[in-house]
């Protein structure tokens, strides 16, 4: 298996529910253990761009996002944002890599000064401390210097910058082929195999003029 078996997937308060809702189902496809965390803004976000409407509490929640992923019982783990008991809150616990899909300019703000106020924060803070693999996917239009500062000192610390960016040379027809583009970087960078979108030159001809 190529790629990290256990990855923690945090969703928070900005536009793009549909990116993490994608990560989690590709995740599931792929046999990956994933430790799930979700801020309350994430959830008001879902609510407004999908009609997916996830239960509070995590034992249901992770019941809902089994059914509705067709994971594996226990194959989806959910951790309530003051879990301080969860595996992603250590080191010596945590999956091996992590991604923020979408990633608010709040909570990448909060990685970038190393605070600890909830669950996300602090398996963001344990990532960089053991110098995992963390992947932020910001969404955000314009971008302040705020913003970019803080990208540049995460980047710095070895943090992958990946906004929801979606290009078009593969010529998209749906919305769901947009969504898949962003998603099948993040899969490229987790080293997780993906077949939604073909490398660049993989089916174009190559000509000899």
């Amino acid at each position: 298996m190529s790629g990290p078996e256990r990855i923690t997937l945090a969703m928070t308060g900005a536009s793009g529910a549909q990116y993490g809702l994608r990560l989690l189902d590709c995740l599931v496809q792929e046999d990956r253990e994933v430790h799930f965390l979700i801020s309350k803004a994430a959830q008001l976000v879902m609510a407004t761009e999908t009609d997916v409407a996830l239960p509070a509490k995590p034992q249901s929640m992770a019941q809902f996002l089994t059914e509705y992923t067709g994971a594996a019982p226990g194959q989806i783990r959910v951790y309530g944002k003051e879990d301080w008991m969860a595996p992603a809150a250590s080191g010596s616990g945590a999956p091996t890599a992590m991604v923020v899909v979408p990633c608010s300019t709040g909570t990448l703000s909060a990685i970038a000064a190393g605070a600890c106020n909830n669950l996300i924060e602090r398996a963001a803070d344990v990532a960089l401390k053991e110098r995992r693999q963390l992947i932020l996917v910001p969404r955000e239009a314009p971008y302040s210097s705020i913003h970019l500062e803080n990208m540049l000192k995460l980047s710095n610390l070895g943090v992958t910058i990946l906004p929801a960016s979606p290009g078009f040379y593969h010529q998209p027809q749906t919305l769901d082929d947009l969504v898949d583009f962003v998603v099948a970087r993040i899969l490229n960078c987790l080293g997780i195999p993906q077949d939604m979108l073909p490398r660049w030159g993989e089916h174009h001809l190559v000509s000899d003029e």
